[in-house]
């Protein structure tokens, strides 16, 4: 049986210990998008050592960045074929800025584990603190992993985010190249459904996808830059449901309201028609 649920609800994940350098945050940025002016102070803050800052959807990365293997869907009483999952949802919480280069040391759990019938959502929450016990930042994600439903347990419950029944106060346009998701699994994520075209076939598209993650952090950053200067110090939170794929060398519409407490966003694909990329998101200042 693929899922066990009684094994794995509340399961507690290996700890593991990583580190990361200016190298690694200067990869992931490039991964992203970064760099695109690359005379532009606010760029260079991305892409170049001397005044460097961390953009804080790096740290969903940071603990697998030396991992050259293909992921594998292998946690207590789950073993599900890699592909049948998608990606669902990503959050990170930061207390402050994020160091440039550091060690950490990630502590996981299996927090939800949802059975939608014809799907199970694996949920999975990371607290990740330094060497010395002082938080970093912590982690939630959740998997969709088709055909794997019917083992009884909970439906559960969605986090909706509402917009607003007005005009956004920005729309922001972010292309992606035709490479974007080579360079990208570079910062960890060799999953072949983002390179292989027979790997993507089977798994029910035309070609091979955009990383959700990437999206994801492409999307951080320009919120960060269009409404916080570029000041990657300034975000607090970050989240958002994954409502669709993205082909690489598409552009994305990103929609932005303003709320007394943070900007609430939705992402689609200039290319098809404005399909979902990113729903139910929302991006916290300080």
């Amino acid at each position: 049986m693929p899922i066990d649920p009684e094994r794995a609800l509340g399961a507690t994940l290996p700890e593991r210990t990583f580190s990361w350098t200016a190298s690694d945050v200067l990869l992931y940025h490039l991964g992203i998008g970064a760099g695109a002016d690359p005379v532009d102070p606010r760029e260079l803050r991305y892409a170049f050592e001397d005044d460097l800052r961390v953009l804080p959807t790096f740290g969903v990365v940071a603990p697998t960045l030396r991992d050259t293997e293909p992921p594998k869907v292998e946690l207590p009483g789950i073993d599900i074929d890699l592909a049948s999952v998608l990606h669902g949802s990503q959050e990170i919480t930061v207390p402050g800025p994020l160091p440039v280069a550091g060690v950490g040391v990630a502590r996981g759990r299996i927090a939800d584990l949802q059975d939608k019938g014809s799907a199970a959502v694996i949920v999975q929450e990371t607290e990740v603190s330094d060497e010395h016990g002082t938080p970093l930042w912590t982690a939630r994600s959740s998997i969709f992993a088709r055909g794997e439903g019917g083992f009884g347990g909970s439906r559960g419950s969605a986090s909706r985010v509402a917009l607003p029944s007005r005009a956004p106060d920005v729309e922001l346009l972010t292309p992606t190249l035709p490479q974007q998701a080579l360079w990208y699994r570079l910062c960890g994520d060799r999953n072949p459904l983002h390179a292989d075209p027979a790997f993507a076939a089977r798994a029910g598209f035309d070609r091979p996808i955009l990383h959700g993650l990437c999206t994801w952090g492409m999307v951080c950053k320009a919120v960060v830059d269009a409404l916080l200067d570029g000041d990657v110090t300034q975000v607090r939170g970050y989240r958002a449901r994954f409502a669709g794929i993205v082909f690489p060398g598409e552009t994305l519409r990103t929609r932005v309201w303003r709320t007394d407490h943070e900007f609430v966003l939705i992402t689609t694909a200039v290319d098809r028609a404005d399909a979902p990329v990113l729903a139910d998101a929302a991006l916290t200042p300080a």
